[in-house]
C-alpha cells in the first residue's frame, strides 16, 4: 500500500484510451485497476460478474462496499475508470476523499466522437490483432456532437469545481501522452508505487489512425458546420463574480398560503411582500421568515403543492434602487462604511450627509454613472469590496438558490400584476389582488437621468443578466 493513497480513480470517456492506460497501469508492479468498475450495464469488463468477490448487485445496493473491497482487497494499490454517466453515487464518495489519487485522461473531443461513431458501427471497441481491424466511415452528425462536447465540458467542470472546493489535485494526461513512457513513470511516482515501466503495453492496437477526412464520409460538412464552432470560448462572457449561497434566511413563506417567495435583492421585495400578506390578511412583517435549510424543508413537506417564485428587476432599475436605497441616503439599513470607502476612496460624487435641495439632476446623473463604473469593476473582482447581493447580478443569485432549489417560476416585474394573482388561483384563492407597482422613491427619478449612455453602461456591467434573461433597453 502506498503512503500517498490508498486507491485510484480514472476520470474519462468512452474512446479516450483508457483501456490503454489501465493496461499500462497493470503492467505496474503492485497496481491493480479493476475496470469500469461502475458502469451501470456490467461490472469491471463486459465478461465479468463480479470484482474482488463483490457482485454487481451487491455493487448497485451499496457502491460504497465495491470501493472499499478495491482500497482494501487489491493486490497493492487498487483503482478503477470512471465515466460521466457511471453511478453517480460513487463521485460524492471519491472526490470527497483525499486518500483517493485522481487521474483525469482527456482527448480531443472531435477525434473521440468520431472513434466512437466508428466503434458503434463496427462493434470493435477494442483491438489486440491487426488483421481483425474493422474499418467504417462514419457521418458527421452537428447536433450530435454538440451534445457529445457538451456532456464532456459539463463534466470536466464538475470535476475542476469538486477538486477546487477540496483544495486537492489531480494528475492530468492527455490522449496523446499515453505514448510517452517518461509520463507513464511519472503517473506512478504521483501514485507513491515503487514500481516502473521498462516499456509501454504492446497488446492494444490503434483502431483508427488514419486522418480524418477518411473517416468521416461528409467530411467538407464537417469543416463548414465547425467553422461556426468557437473551441477556445472566445465569444464567452467574462465572469469574475464569486459563487453565491441561496440566502435562505431571506426566503420569505406564506402566512397561510403554500408560496415561497426567493428574494432578489434590491427587486420590488415590499411590493411582493405586501401582496402576499393581503392573501391572508395579515401584515407583511407578520410572514414568516429568517428560516435555515432544515426548517425551510420541513415546511416543504408539510405544505403539499407548494409554489416558489422569484421576481427579477431590470439591472437598470435595480442598480438605481441599489445605488439609492443602499449608498446614496443615510439611515437604517444603509451601507454606510462601504458609502464612505465610495466617497473618499473611489471618489463617488455624492454629498456628505443625504441629498437636499442642492442636489439636482445633473449631480444624481454623475453619482449614479461614477456608482456603475464601480460596479464594473466589484463585480470584475478588481476591488476589496464585498459583491453584495443587492448589486450582484440575477444570474449569479439564481443560480445561488439553485444550491437548494430552484424557483417554480421566475417573473420579471413587469409580469407581476398577471402573473401573480394567476399563481395565487392554482393555490384556491378565489380573487386575488394585484400587486401593487413599485414607486421610485429616490431623490431624483431614474427617468430623469436615463439616457443611452446609462443603458449601454449598465448592459456592459450586467451583460451576464441581458443576456442570460433576455432583458431589452430601460425605456
Amino acid at each position: 500500500m502506498t503512503d500517498h493513497f490508498d486507491y485510484f480513480v480514472i476520470f474519462a470517456e468512452m474512446r479516450t484510451g483508457s483501456n490503454f492506460l489501465e493496461s499500462n497501469l497493470n503492467a505496474i508492479e503492485r497496481v491493480a485497476c479493476h475496470g469500469e468498475a461502475f458502469n451501470p450495464h456490467f461490472i469491471g469488463h463486459p465478461n465479468r460478474t463480479e470484482i474482488l468477490g463483490v457482485t454487481q448487485a451487491m455493487r448497485d445496493a451499496d457502491p460504497a462496499r465495491l470501493i472499499r473491497m478495491i482500497r482494501e482487497g487489491s493486490e497493492g494499490l487498487g483503482g478503477f475508470r470512471f465515466f460521466h454517466d457511471h453511478d453517480p453515487r460513487v463521485l460524492d464518495i471519491t472526490l470527497a476523499d483525499p486518500r483517493c489519487a485522481k487521474i483525469i485522461l482527456t482527448r480531443n473531443p472531435l477525434d473521440s466522437y468520431v472513434s466512437w461513431k466508428i466503434a458503434r458501427e463496427t462493434g470493435q471497441w477494442k483491438l489486440t490483432n491487426v488483421k481483425r481491424r474493422k474499418e467504417s466511415r462514419i457521418r458527421f452528425d452537428g447536433v450530435e456532437f454538440e451534445r457529445h462536447v457538451a456532456k464532456l465540458q459539463e463534466f470536466q467542470v464538475l470535476l475542476l469545481n469538486r477538486l477546487q472546493v477540496t483544495g486537492q489535485t489531480a494528475f492530468y494526461v492527455a490522449y496523446e501522452d499515453l505514448q510517452n513512457l517518461d509520463v507513464m513513470n511519472g503517473l506512478a511516482r504521483f501514485l507513491g508505487v515503487d514500481g516502473r515501466l521498462e516499456a509501454l503495453d504492446a497488446s492494444l492496437k490503434k483502431q483508427n489512425p488514419s486522418p480524418l477526412h477518411e473517416k468521416v464520409s461528409n467530411f467538407d460538412e464537417m469543416e463548414r458546420l465547425l467553422s461556426g464552432a468557437d473551441p477556445f470560448n472566445l465569444t464567452r462572457t467574462p465572469n469574475f463574480e464569486p459563487r453565491r449561497g441561496p440566502g435562505i434566511p431571506g426566503f420569505v413563506t406564506g402566512a397561510h398560503a403554500s408560496l415561497l417567495y426567493m428574494p432578489v435583492r434590491a427587486g420590488p421585495e415590499a411590493e411582493v411582500r405586501a401582496w402576499m400578506a393581503g392573501l391572508d390578511g395579515v401584515t407583511p412583517d407578520t410572514l414568516p421568515t429568517k428560516y435555515s435549510q432544515k426548517s425551510l424543508r420541513q415546511w416543504k413537506r408539510r405544505k403539499r403543492g407548494h409554489r416558489s417564485f422569484t421576481v427579477l428587476r431590470h439591472p437598470v432599475a435595480r442598480a438605481h434602487a441599489a445605488f439609492c436605497d443602499r449608498i446614496l441616503m443615510r439611515g437604517p439599513g444603509t451601507f454606510s462604511e462601504i458609502r464612505k470607502t465610495l466617497r473618499n476612496f473611489y471618489k463617488l460624487p455624492i454629498p456628505g450627509q443625504s441629498p437636499d435641495e442642492t442636489y439636482d439632476r445633473r449631480a444624481h446623473r454623475a453619482a449614479f454613472i461614477g456608482f456603475l463604473e464601480f460596479l464594473r469593476a466589484n463585480l470584475a473582482g478588481q476591488t476589496g469590496i464585498r459583491v453584495d447581493a443587492h448589486w450582484a447580478t440575477q444570474t449569479a443569485v439564481i443560480e445561488g438558490m439553485a444550491q437548494f432549489s430552484s424557483p417554480d417560476m421566475i417573473l420579471r416585474e413587469e409580469e407581476m400584476k398577471s402573473h401573480l394573482p394567476a399563481l395565487a388561483r392554482q393555490l384556491g384563492y378565489v380573487n386575488p389582488a394585484q400587486p401593487v407597482a413599485a414607486a421610485d422613491s429616490a431623490p431624483i427619478p431614474l427617468s430623469a437621468i436615463y439616457d443611452d449612455e446609462i443603458e449601454a453602461l449598465v448592459s456592459d456591467v450586467y451583460q451576464r443578466d441581458y443576456m442570460m434573461f433576455g432583458f431589452k433597453p430601460w425605456a
